[in-house]
């Protein structure tokens, strides 16, 4: 049975409308990847509905400069749950404005969402993607007065290189003795730069993130690292070894994913460790299609597992 033919009818005719050139862009153009995808997200905003969520876009200070960010906070009263968001794009591509999700977040569970805009390669690494994003929680946590947070529900997340991220995050937070965290969201997150795994092998779909693009932007993500043994856990946290200690977690992702399989094991593995952790896989999902088409039965599936799990944590 084919890549195509394991999908969920429902959402197969999907897998087409991506564009192979944005795909190849982002591998093999950065400028010209974030331009189309800035492009696409400019369109897919002007479809939302109207929302009560009010967004303001600010920076902050970071350890390089000011980080820009953009805050999401819903009607009602304070304090409210925080959610520091991360997005997605291959640590490539992207932007702090992800409305469909962030709005979505607010409105669904009542949170402040605060999505950072970190520095991604190939003209920043790691080490400066991850400065960012802590810099940013640390931030949130420090302005949770002012913010109208409630400092005990402070949650971490993001999908696919933000849901990467949010495990690189959660370790170095632990290590580096940072803010309690309620909660980690890891939607099919972005962890393992060998993508060894049957999962990994067979995602080689030219109108989805594939084998060939995720290896271009883990080349760029982890510069002189790449290829080597001595990668990072802050990079690719399928390489820590000390999963102790961390926020509870939720990891999701589909059957027909590049990072099925290493997204299922390092769930197993925080489990493992002690990690209260709950592990969704949804069948005949690709990555990112949830987003894609928002309104079919398998989508809303998706979302609101993910969607409940931050409100049980934070809401």
């Amino acid at each position: 049975m084919s890549f195509y033919d394991k999908l969920d009818p429902e959402i197969a005719h999907a897998i087409h409308h991506n564009l192979a050139e944005r795909y190849i862009a982002i591998g093999d153009d950065p400028p010209k990847g974030r331009e189309m995808t800035i492009a696409n997200n400019r369109e897919a905003r002007a479809k939302l509905p109207p929302t009560d969520v009010t967004i303001a876009e600010r920076t902050i200070p970071g350890p390089d400069g000011e980080i820009p960010i953009v805050i999401y906070q819903p009607p009602g009263p304070a304090p409210r749950g925080g959610l520091l968001w991360m997005h997605g794009g291959g640590y490539i591509v992207g932007e702090a404005r992800d409305d469909a999700r962030c709005i979505e977040f607010a409105e669904f569970v009542g949170c402040m969402v605060v999505s950072v805009d970190y520095r991604l390669a190939p003209e920043s690494t790691y080490k400066e993607s991850i400065a960012d994003c802590f810099a940013a929680l640390n931030w949130m946590a420090d302005s949770s007065d002012e913010l109208g947070i409630d400092g005990e529900r402070i949650a971490i997340g993001g999908g696919s290189a933000g849901g990467g991220l949010t495990a690189g995050l959660a370790l170095y937070n632990r290590d580096q003795g940072g803010p309690d965290l309620a909660y980690q969201l890891m939607i099919y997150p972005m962890i393992d730069d060998t993508h060894d795994t049957p999962s990994g092998h067979e995602d080689t779909c030219p109108t989805t993130w594939n084998r060939d693009v995720s290896f271009k932007a883990w080349r760029m993500y982890l510069g002189d690292e790449y290829g080597t043994d001595n990668v990072s856990p802050y990079a690719a946290a399928a390489r820590a070894t000390d999963l102790t200690g961390l926020p509870p977690a939720l990891v999701i992702v589909g059957t027909q994913d590049l990072f099925r399989d290493e997204n299922i094991d390092y769930a197993q593995r925080l489990m493992a460790a002690g990690v209260p952790t709950d592990l969704l896989v949804y069948a005949g999902m690709f990555h990112g299609v949830e987003i894609h088409v928002p309104e079919a039965t398998p989508s809303k599936r998706m979302r609101m597992g993910y969607l409940s799990g931050l409100k049980r944590a934070i809401g």
